[in-house]
């Protein structure tokens, strides 16, 4: 079976056609637009290459470091019973906040378990006359706190140095800093919590105290940080995992352009005028949040920058945008004129 050449299917096309000549010159309208955007002088791409058109500007600025985190109590203790004996009663619930000397329950020593179950399978008046005469033992809170932990409920036997309830004094923020990080860590630095658990929860916290003794994991270094919350919600449990936001600057007035638009140099390329090809600039920097960073010399407010396509693409997580900077020059060359 013969087939028709390439050549002859482009001559069966019926080119007189009305509909034929609209789709032909709609295809060449919108390639002839596509390439006058492209390469025409102090368009998209200029000398070959794609840039967005932006000013050096003033923004606040926050510089923060973020580290994971658990909830742990500060000081955890055990209360163990002064007797080995059986437990008779619990008086609080887990999450319970109890004063010290207050009555967590009671027990009895292992003779007076054995009498009073004596008493009780004599009955009459034996059971009153040996609770009267042989009294159980408090189990005491030995400070202010929260009950955390109950381990043993009535009737259960246990001994001396066995732990029947958990306390805390109060929960806090617990971080394994990296040594690198170290240096912008600080005794009294504000701090920032949320939660995974409660994503509509921030907290506020100061850093309390930094541990002089490193952590090492799989020869990573790091330095234990505590940090004591301002206000802890009845929510917040014990090991819960939190992230904090260690903030290292906070400032309302920085002179700052997109990270992006910056070399590894710290290079940023500058527009000298309208239609005219952005060169290259060191400039001095300072601090960063990762999206922007601070101008300390080099430009001024206002400057017009370019920014470089490849950078462009990531800024926006996708797809390549005809973005025209003519408007942008427009309004810088009005900017001019007012200053004139």
């Amino acid at each position: 079976m013969n087939l028709p050449s390439p050549l002859a299917r482009l001559r069966a096309i019926p080119w007189k056609n009305p509909l034929v000549l609209a789709a032909v010159g709609g295809v060449v309208l919108i390639a002839a637009v596509v390439l006058f955007f492209l390469f025409r002088p102090g368009g998209l791409v200029s000398g070959g290459e794609a840039y967005e058109y932006l000013q050096a500007g003033r923004a606040p600025m926050r510089v923060t470091l973020r580290e994971g985190a658990i909830i742990q109590p500060e000081h955890r203790l055990n209360v163990t019973p002064p007797i080995a004996g059986r437990i008779d009663s619990v008086a609080v619930l887990n999450g319970d906040l109890v004063k010290q000397g207050q009555i967590l329950g009671w027990i009895s020593s292992t003779n007076r378990a054995a009498l009073m179950d004596a008493a009780r399978a004599a009955g009459g008046k034996e059971i009153a006359f040996w609770d009267d005469v042989f009294k159980p033992a408090p189990l005491i809170a030995p400070l202010d706190g929260r009950i955390i932990s109950t381990a043993v409920v009535p009737g259960q036997v246990v001994q001396a140095a066995q732990a029947v309830f958990t306390m805390s004094d109060h929960l806090i923020v617990q971080s394994n800093v990296d040594e690198t990080d170290l240096k912008s860590v600080w005794v009294g630095q504000e701090v920032e919590i949320t939660f995974d658990s409660f994503p509509d929860m921030v907290l506020k916290g100061t850093v309390h105290d930094i541990a002089y003794d490193a952590t090492i994991v799989n020869n990573v270094t790091t330095y234990l940080v505590n940090i004591f919350l301002t206000e802890t919600p009845t929510l917040i449990r014990s090991g819960v995992s939190a992230n904090v936001f260690l903030i290292v600057s906070d400032r309302k007035d920085v002179l700052q352009v997109p990270t992006d638009a910056l070399t590894p140099e710290n290079e940023v390329l500058v527009v000298p005028g309208k239609g005219e090809t952005p060169i290259l600039r060191k400039i001095e920097v300072g601090a960063t949040n990762g999206q922007f960073t601070e101008v300390v010399s080099g430009l001024d407010e206002g400057d017009w920058i370019a920014r470089r396509a490849f950078a462009l693409q990531r800024a926006k997580k996708g797809g390549f945008s005809f973005l025209a900077p003519g408007g942008k020059k427009k309004d810088q060359d009005k900017d001019k004129d007012k200053k004139k």
